[in-house]
């Protein structure tokens, strides 16, 4: 797990129980994650979210950036670092709260709400030509602005129009333009006495699928959320109400939903507490796979700490990220003006995990690009598990500063075939050093 704080010390025998599981939800353990919104671009699925930072004395949510992160196998996730915050927008700077990001005209339109003043929040769009950003405020000025104006989502139909719900305790829709940053005629409410949207509180997700529009939401219970949907065949209602996807379940008091194809295969995003230390407060983003049912309905769906199957495998013999990883313990990571993403604060005992990395007919050689203004460490290249094979030892020196980065290769004893990969950090008592890319020869 991230280091996230003291907390963490009272976690400890939660933390051992998630590593002995060698869970793969939450996608994310380097940092808390929530409201998640995947996207699929380019033959890759990302998945945009919110940063949990530590709770406010009030106990509310404290969030001030976005997140984006990637997969190409739903298994090995890649932090993209946050193409977004606050700043972006010079209208707002309170709660970086629920959003999505959509692709259209050859750019990405990131939309999302920030409070403004009480429950007054402006719904924003961040605009960018690369999913993983930078994103810079696309007007300027909120889209739109009103109480409870939370959680948009956008759907772009097949005839070109696109629709934007949105709303907290109250459903809204408005139609956007073709730029995209700009509504035609006037906002709509889902009345309640013309729909049959069963117990809505927020966190809309509008699709479709078959030519059968879908509308999935979370649902108000006593004291928590569960995840329900309706559906419609037109983008604008009258909706049914067809059920329940996920019951409120974990130590989040929230839920937010997305739903998105990939590869031949349906994916479930959604968020939970399941990381030690989580909560209200202090989420994490979680993927299901699953199937429809033949008639097109949405099966019911539990919480689970194995997420999806990995799409095929992994090849070690092209560049990777360090910060492309299954589970981790101990590490973080940051963003710098020379490598962009990298892995920080690691020390002794520390690791990483990759799942499914085919070697084929044998890796011979390591290399990993890192910096460190201490004293270094030792990477062990281990298959299967944190005590499995020894492939090799990695030897990382004092680099004579922690921006100062250098290759560093070790031979390997020979592996073939398809393993997990374990990259176990070790060293002295203090940070060891900084970690940028690996690659196998």
């Amino acid at each position: 797990m991230a280091k996230l704080g003291l907390i963490y010390l009272l976690a400890f025998t939660s933390m051992l129980f998630f590593n002995n599981l060698k869970a793969e939800n939450p996608i994310v353990q380097t940092r808390y994650t929530a409201d998640p919104a995947p996207l699929v671009y380019n033959n890759t699925f990302y998945v945009y979210t919110g940063h949990d930072e530590a709770v406010k004395p009030n106990g509310w949510f404290n969030m001030k950036e976005w997140r984006c992160y990637s997969s190409t196998d739903m298994s090995n996730w890649t932090d993209l670092g946050s193409p977004m915050n606050l700043k972006t927008f010079s209208w707002g700077n309170v709660d970086a709260w629920a959003s999505q990001c959509v692709y259209r005209n050859g750019k990405f339109y990131w939309y999302t709400c920030v409070r403004l003043e009480k429950d007054r929040f402006g719904i924003g769009v961040g605009v960018s030509d690369k999913p993983e950003g930078p994103f810079t405020d696309g007007i300027g000025k909120p889209l739109i602005t009103g109480d409870s104006y939370l959680d948009p989502t956008v759907y772009i139909d097949d005839d070109g129009q696109a629709y934007m719900y949105f709303g907290n305790g109250k459903l809204w829709y408005v139609k956007l333009n073709q730029d995209m940053i700009s509504t035609s005629g006037s906002i709509v409410e889902i009345s309640r006495a013309k729909a049959s949207v069963d117990s809505y509180l927020e966190a809309p997700w509008l699709y479709k699928r078959n030519g059968l529009y879908y509308l999935i939401y979370a649902g108000k219970v006593p004291g928590k959320e569960n995840i329900r949907y309706s559906t419609s065949s037109t983008p604008t209602g009258i909706w049914e109400y067809k059920g329940i996807i996920m019951h409120e379940e974990g130590d989040s008091w929230t839920n937010h939903p997305g739903i998105a194809d990939y590869k031949g295969n349906s994916y479930f995003v959604y968020h939970n507490g399941a990381l030690p230390g989580g909560g209200n407060g202090h989420r994490s983003v979680c993927v299901e796979q699953f199937k429809y049912n033949a008639d097109g309905s949405i099966p019911l769906m539990k919480m689970t700490s194995t997420g999806s199957e990995q799409i095929g495998t992994l090849n070690p013999y092209i560049r990777h990220e360090a910060e492309e990883i299954c589970w981790e313990d101990g590490i973080t990571t940051e963003t710098s003006s020379q490598v962009g993403v990298y892995v920080t604060s690691i020390d002794n005992g520390d690791y990483i995990k990759v799942k499914g990395v085919n070697f084929g007919k044998g890796a011979k050689m390591f290399q990993a690009n890192v910096a460190s203004g201490a004293n270094g460490g030792k990477i062990e290249i281990r298959t299967d598990s944190l005590s499995g094979p020894l492939l090799g030892t990695c030897l990382v020196q004092n680099t004579g500063d922690w921006q100062k980065w250098v290759i560093q290769k070790c031979v390997l004893k020979k592996t073939r075939g398809i393993h997990d990969l374990y990259l176990v950090f070790k060293g002295g008592e203090s940070k060891l050093f900084n970690f940028d890319y690996w690659k196998f020869k």
